[in-house]
């Protein structure tokens, strides 16, 4: 082959390249032209973020986010998510090309203080943005407060009464003054007083303000066993704060425990292993547990008979049941009372239930 001929070839494989890369070029341009004159929504926040500055402890915030489509479909809110402490009340959930839309955030300032930022997410058909994030900022200050905390926590047995103080203070420049207590029970108790300059803590509240010591008794034959988690709302003054809630959580235990309260002695002979039982009782005292003494039991049932004894650990007692050797067959269903020192419970009843079986003699058959 002639180089003339070769150099021929090469030329015409180089114009086919050219060629095939310009279609390539031009299929390209068109596939962007189309995906260009897609529609398509377009999420855009005026303010994602809206600075409250300083607030008073107590205050409902609520803000309106205005949220605008500025694409060419129609834009679709589909969930509006909010962070720990802000709650959404409403949102727009389809918005038109070009207009605009509102998420309405709320934040209860009541449990926060200092900084705080409360944010809500945006879930959107917006292909390039699908979630956008709005956020509530503000410092929250107390201008009512309680030293050492806004709260008080009781661990105590039923019938004790016990006392917790804490100092009420303010941060604002009014006259300050304690206009009324409510108290959720009867086994809560609250009084307040002034105090004098000399008793004054100089380390909160503003200079020369009124402070009030508020004392919190709980207890009491009305308390009720288990946990507390309930208010007292202290009502001021305050322009800012005119109800102080102070929160008061803890536990009333029973005096004494008792294991099992009820028994059940199923089907059994006076001889059986199962014929005996034992109950036990265990003072919750932990500084006295000595005064706790079983003093007597007595049985309903005459094929029960009972006793009783102190263990090794202080305040602890074990009643024993037994089917009696001449109890006849049939059932058994009456009550054991145990009665104790206890002034708040001091007598336990306990349900017995069970059935005394026919004694077979040996060597005879059951039948």
């Amino acid at each position: 082959m002639s180089l003339k001929r070769i150099a021929v070839l090469a030329m015409a494989f180089l114009v086919a390249c050219i060629a095939a890369a310009q279609t390539k070029t031009t299929k390209a341009d068109a596939t962007k032209s189309a995906t260009a004159d897609e529609k398509a929504p377009r999420l855009t926040l005026v303010e994602p973020v809206k600075e409250y500055g300083e607030v008073p402890k107590g205050d409902k915030l609520e803000w309106s986010f205005v949220v605008k489509n500025t694409g060419n479909a129609d834009l679709q809110i589909l969930a509006a998510k909010p962070g720990c402490g802000c709650t959404v009340a409403d949102f727009d959930k389809v918005i038109k090309p070009g207009e605009t839309g509102k998420v309405t955030a709320h934040v209860d300032t009541t449990n926060f203080n200092g900084p705080i930022a409360k944010t809500v997410t945006l879930e959107t058909n917006d292909p390039a943005s699908p979630t956008s994030t709005l956020t509530i900022h503000a410092i929250v200050k107390p201008y009512v407060d309680a030293y050492p905390a806004g709260f008080v926590r009781f661990n105590q047995l039923q019938g004790d009464v016990t006392t917790q103080s804490v100092t009420l203070y303010s941060e604002e420049d009014e006259p300050f003054a304690i206009t009324d207590v409510q108290v959720p029970g009867d086994w809560v108790k609250v009084t307040y007083k002034k105090l004098d300059e000399a008793e004054r803590n100089t380390s909160i509240g503003k200079k020369g303000q009124d402070q009030y010591r508020v004392d919190i008794t709980v207890g009491g034959p009305n308390a009720k066993i288990g946990p507390m988690a309930d208010k007292i709302r202290i009502i001021t003054s305050s322009k800012h704060s005119p109800e102080y809630p102070i929160s008061v959580t803890g536990v009333i235990r029973p005096t004494y425990r008792v294991e099992p309260t009820m028994l059940n002695f199923g089907e059994v002979a006076p001889s059986d292993a199962a014929a005996t039982r034992s109950v036990l009782l265990h003072s919750n005292d932990l500084k006295t547990p000595e005064q706790f003494v079983v003093t007597k039991v007595e049985s309903t049932v005459p094929a029960i008979t009972t006793a009783f004894k102190p263990l090794a650990q202080k305040g602890d007692y074990e009643v024993t049941l037994q089917v009696a050797k001449d109890a006849k067959p049939g059932d058994i269903d009456g009550t054991v009372k145990i009665y104790t020192s206890d002034k708040i419970n001091p007598v336990v009843t306990l349900p017995v239930k069970g059935t005394v079986k026919k004694m077979v003699a040996s060597g005879t058959s059951s039948k």
